[in-house]
């Protein structure tokens, strides 16, 4: 089967990204593509490698385990799913990120895991900035208090902030929540905590990705824009 839709999707969105860098005066290198993979098997996720994708991004641990030897070595994997501290011990090894660490329990299972690997991983704080009940994520007052308890963990490293907007039809009505949250990942980056960096801000997905980056993400999470077959 031919994959080429997945190499034409991919070049759409890097015109996508180009110009949304353009336009908010940044450049497209800074920023980190996340092909999202879930639903997509091992053969389409190799054929992304193949035309560029250097980071994916899965939601689920059984996922990652069943797929991990299947795709090609050249790639990062990142857990950007919601994970419970059970799982931890499936994935450490095998993932470089974890977007979704939503609470000091969580982090401190993935350090202590990850320590026992000679490991240290890097993780995104998820900050539910529009209080969806059905999202997780930490509260804007809460961060302070877990960038302070993460901090002291030996085997993470904090990298930046998470977030996952609020679905909207019109991706415009989502705007002031991304805006907020480069507001709070700037004024976190003056705050001087060991073990922390502010140098990703994972935001925007299919739908809202352009206007994500034009609101400062600059890591986007992107599956269905990439693997949905085009139909002409």
């Amino acid at each position: 089967m031919s994959f080429s839709y997945v190499k034409e999707n991919l070049e759409e969105i890097q015109k996508n990204i180009e110009q949304a860098c353009l336009r908010s005066g940044r450049h497209p290198n800074d920023i980190t593509l996340v092909a999202v993979t879930k639903t997509i098997e091992a053969d389409v996720m190799n054929a992304s490698i193949d035309y560029g994708v250097q980071v994916i991004g899965e939601n689920r641990v059984q996922e990652i385990r069943r797929k991990f030897d299947e795709v090609n070595d050249n790639v990062s994997w990142h857990q950007i799913g919601h994970l419970q501290t059970n799982k931890v011990k499936y994935i450490v090894d095998k993932v470089d990120m974890i977007h979704s660490v939503d609470s000091v329990r969580l982090a401190k299972e993935i350090s202590d895991k990850a320590g026992k690997h000679q490991r240290i991983i890097d993780v995104l704080i998820q900050v539910n900035v529009a209080s969806e009940a059905q999202k997780f994520g930490i509260t804007e007052s809460d961060l302070p208090g877990i960038l302070e308890e993460v901090s002291k963990m030996p085997s993470v490293q904090v990298k930046g902030l998470m977030l996952i907007a609020p679905f909207a039809e019109d991706p415009e009505t989502v705007r002031p929540i991304f805006r907020r949250m480069k507001e709070i990942f700037d004024s976190t980056k003056n705050s001087n905590y060991d073990n922390v960096e502010m140098k990703y801000l994972s935001m925007g997905m299919s739908g809202d990705y352009v206007i994500a980056i034009e609101e400062g993400a600059n890591m986007v999470r992107i599956g269905s824009g990439i693997f949905g077959l085009r139909t002409y």
